[in-house]
């Protein structure tokens, strides 16, 4: 039995999911899945709370969290530093912080097409707040984050299935760029792939505009409108995604890989082909 654990600490828009694609019928068998989570603050303090989790006893964690190299999950990871784990955020960008990370032992799952939401009170409601995620969801689904975090989560727990553990399991370390997500998904019309490609990068553009809204402007009228542009864009986004789906069903080509009871990874395209 391979025991995966999951820290959430805040919320990206694979934080919703991302504890579930391993095992997405619940039919999987030889592996268990726990998670703990620190709802949607980040801090040290938060971090600390993570600590008794370390009684479950995971084969390793995946740690998913915005801004990686904010205090609370670099706390997080001093903590967790003595099993192996694998960071999954939308930062650090910069090649010299991932390496550190690499070079601490840490694996890790860069995501700049995780959109940062336009997180200030003027603007942002818990409706306002489920709308922005349910977007960005249609985006990392259709578009290939979840297959490509799916792919490399499983290569981990097929290494402890087979009976490798701690320092010698090989843990992924993935900057994963709008044209890296999109191979993962499994286009076979070039139309859908171009417009899943161009929500991705809508996606990563939402955060450079959001920054400002949250960190920056002080005037109302700035705030309002500057984090308004940016929901606008990920819905924009969420569309396009979601228009890249319905081609590819349209030519009967949508690709599916559901898990063999075994988590044998199975393949079909045609609707009413048989998964093998």
């Amino acid at each position: 039995m391979v025991n995966i654990g999951f820290i959430k600490m805040g919320n990206l828009g694979m934080s919703q999911v991302i504890n579930l694609i391993q095992d997405e019928i619940a039919a999987r068998e030889g592996i268990t899945v726990r998670v703990c989570g620190t709802g949607a603050k980040m801090g040290p303090t938060d971090a600390a709370g993570t600590e008794s989790f370390k009684q479950w006893n995971a084969d390793f964690v995946v740690m998913i969290s915005p801004n990686a190299a904010a205090p609370g999950p670099t706390a997080a990871r001093e903590i967790w530093k003595d099993v192996p784990c694998i960071v999954v955020s939308d930062g650090p960008t910069k090649k010299e912080a991932r390496e550190a990370l690499e070079q601490e032992g840490f694996g890790y799952i860069i995501l700049p097409v995780d959109p940062l939401i336009g997180a200030k009170r003027e603007f942002l409601d818990p409706v306002e707040m489920a709308s922005f995620n349910s977007d960005a969801m249609k985006v990392l689904s259709n578009c290939g984050v979840v297959r490509l975090i799916q792919e490399e989560l499983d290569k981990v727990t097929e290494q402890v299935a087979s009976g490798k553990s701690g320092k010698d399991l090989e843990l992924p370390h993935i900057f994963a760029k709008p044209e890296k997500c999109v191979e993962s998904a499994g286009f076979a019309n070039p139309y859908a792939k171009a417009k899943a490609l161009a929500a991705l990068h809508m996606a990563e553009k939402v955060a450079q505009v959001n920054f400002p809204a949250c960190f920056m402007l002080k005037e109302v009228e700035q705030v309002c409108l500057t984090a308004a542009a940016g929901h606008e864009i990920m819905g924009a986004a969420a569309i396009l995604a979601t228009q890249a789906r319905e081609i590819e069903k349209s030519n009967d080509t949508v690709l599916r890989q559901p898990h063999a009871k075994n988590g044998t990874l199975l393949k079909k395209v045609k609707l009413y082909e048989k998964p093998e």
